[in-house]
């Protein structure tokens, strides 16, 4: 079995580091480069940056931050937000991305992924999945532009659908659990994992080191993403793997 993952995110408006409850009520947590080079040294797996506002304010992704947030760390780096063309895709690459994330472009346009793919290899790939139960059918829908709009996609379907497409990962964030760090999505990440053969990321709920836990052996994830427990110094990295090889849970 792979090792499991730990990956803290960069959620990034304006050039700063922001943080919330289910998609709102942003509070700063502080610039992206020095957290970066923070985590690399603390012993982060990977390292994801999401451009939260840019799909919805219809710009490009920063690149001079990621850039420089690339010049800081050796280990490997997803960007993600407002790619729209397999363009925007090279330009990251070339200012030091290793993986592109899309969201809502890739709902807009599915091709992208396909295309993407073809060029770059599935590896560099990730398709995030902003996923918000839905009561009246039951289960999970997809939303897009930062979590403000309603697709009428069901997420298990769109799951399907983008590994056919040639993505190498799936980004899977819980609307409901992200931010409250009452634990991992388990039953939405189980049913993704159980339905794809590539790897999945779970985000969105943590908040205590055994949460982890819960979803690589509960929901199958092969790595598990946080933002709030880390920033604000809650958790450690170390903290997290400690408590994983106390477990049994194999990492890195």
């Amino acid at each position: 079995m792979l090792a499991k993952r730990i990956i803290p995110c960069l959620d990034v408006k304006d050039g700063r580091v922001v943080k919330g409850v289910n998609f709102v009520n942003l509070r700063d947590a502080g610039d992206p480069v020095e957290l970066a080079a923070i985590y690399d040294k603390e012993g982060a797996d990977e390292l994801v940056f999401l451009d939260i506002s840019a799909s919805h304010e219809g710009r490009a992704t920063m690149i001079e931050v990621v850039r420089k947030t690339a010049g800081e760390i050796t280990i490997p780096f997803t960007v993600g937000g407002g790619i729209a063309h397999v363009d925007d895709m090279k330009r990251l690459l070339r200012a030091g991305a290793d993986k592109i994330g899309i969201n809502t472009a890739a709902v807009v346009n599915p091709q992208l992924v396909e295309d993407g793919a073809r060029k770059f290899g599935s590896q560099c790939i990730v398709v995030a999945i902003d996923a918000k139960f839905n009561p009246e059918w039951g289960e999970w829908e997809v939303y897009t532009h930062g979590g403000r709009k309603t697709t009428g996609i069901r997420a298990l379907e769109w799951v399907k659908r983008v590994e056919q497409l040639g993505a190498g990962e799936i980004l899977l964030t819980s609307m409901d659990a992200d931010g409250t760090k009452d634990g991992f999505d388990v039953k939405l990440t189980r049913a993704v994992s159980d339905l794809v053969g590539i790897p999945v990321i779970a985000s969105g709920g943590a908040g205590r080191a055994e949460h982890f836990a819960d979803v690589f052996e509960a929901g199958r994830a092969d790595a598990g993403l946080a933002a709030t427990i880390f920033h604000y110094k809650e958790l450690t990295i170390a903290d997290v793997k400690n408590d994983l090889r106390s477990k049994g849970v194999e990492v890195r």
